[in-house]
């Protein structure tokens, strides 16, 4: 089976993905299609949403997505985006508490878990994405740990925003998919987003006993929220153990996936 590789630089660090030929033609690509599909029948600016756990690789499968999207003449071209530039300041995070286990600690010391995110601001701007708006969309700079205002313009027609938590069922967050034209899931076992887990964290140049603590501490408690609270979406994708993509097993979705 043919193979393609995918290079990508995130947050500092070089990602060398690979993707089969049959994920390209039976998950991505008809992915993409549906996409086009509805912005030339809503004849407008859509607005898809993928949400997926930390590690699942979210990041790096849209940098191919987009890629497709570039290279094949019978799909739009996307533009892809993050929520992680709602990430509250630093500054904040080292000033407030919230409790965990009955005890209070720095919100520092859980940032990524949903109420270290500026959900108030995060959902006026989605707002503004799915109303067709043109402005600047915050992105996450990982050396000065504080979001970059206006770090990339808004202004294509179909709009992909990834994120761990766009479609988690919880008081405010579960508002945000109203705003989505069309809304995609990903899962994977536990164990398996753990080992990426740990090992990017080694690869930022933490020893492995101490990538370990932190990923249990602070990773996995979101891991399990997503896993267990991401409501139903259009189209639920599995990452399988040798981690390919296949769609996942959806009672409403016909024999594509979709």
């Amino acid at each position: 089976m043919k193979m393609i590789r995918h290079s990508v630089e995130i947050n500092g660090i070089n990602v060398e993905a690979v993707y089969s030929e049959r994920e390209v033609n039976e998950v991505f690509l008809p992915l993409l299609r549906k996409l086009t599909g509805l912005q030339a029948e809503k004849g407008r600016r859509i607005l898809a949403m993928l949400a997926a756990p930390p590690g699942a690789g979210k990041t790096t499968l849209l940098s191919f997505l987009q890629r497709l999207s570039g290279e094949h003449e019978d799909v739009g071209q996307i533009q892809v985006i993050g929520m992680d530039g709602f990430h509250r300041r630093q500054e904040f995070l080292l000033s407030h508490t919230v409790e965990r286990d009955g005890k209070e600690i720095p919100m520092v010391s859980v940032k990524g878990a949903p109420d270290t995110f500026d959900l108030e601001k995060l959902t006026e701007s989605v707002r503004r994405v799915a109303s067709g708006e043109i402005f600047g969309w915050p992105a996450y700079d990982r050396m000065l740990h504080n979001p970059v205002e206006n770090a990339v313009e808004i202004n294509n027609s179909i709009i992909l925003l990834e994120g761990n938590y766009l479609l988690l069922d919880a008081d405010g967050w579960r508002n945000l998919s109203s705003f989505a034209d069309f809304t995609i899931s990903v899962r994977a076992e536990e164990t398996l987003l753990r080992t990426r887990l740990i090992d990017r964290r080694i690869k930022t140049g933490v020893e492995r006993e101490a990538a370990i603590r932190f990923v249990d501490f602070s990773d996995m408690p979101n891991v399990r929220l997503c896993l267990k609270k991401t409501m139903r979406a259009d189209l639920e994708l599995m990452i399988l153990e040798d981690g390919r993509f296949d769609h996942y097993k959806n009672d409403g979705a016909d024999e594509s996936g979709f």
